[in-house]
């Protein structure tokens, strides 16, 4: 015997299942919308302290980088600098 159709099914697709993968993904972007809000206040608030958000910015996607990976783009950095003549 084969397995029992729920009525959502159309055309091999299981509505209920689909909706339930819908769903999920729309609270997560809803999630990500508040997160995205809160870290741009984080560095509205850092600006207003003084600090440069820029530099900030850069500084965290720095710490996200192992410690080989960030040498090793550093090291290029200063080759690249002095073959352009900027040390």
């Amino acid at each position: 015997m084969s397995e029992a159709v729920t009525t959502n099914d159309v055309g091999g697709v299981a509505g209920d299942r689909l909706r339930s993968f819908v769903e999920r993904v729309e609270r997560l972007e809803e999630e990500k919308k508040t997160l995205q809000e809160d870290i741009k206040e984080i560095y509205a608030e850092a600006k207003s302290s003084g600090f440069d958000v820029k530099i900030l910015r850069q500084i965290i996607r720095i710490r996200k980088q192992d410690k080989e990976e960030r040498q090793e783009q550093e090291e290029l950095l200063e080759l690249y600098k002095a073959a352009l003549g900027m040390e």
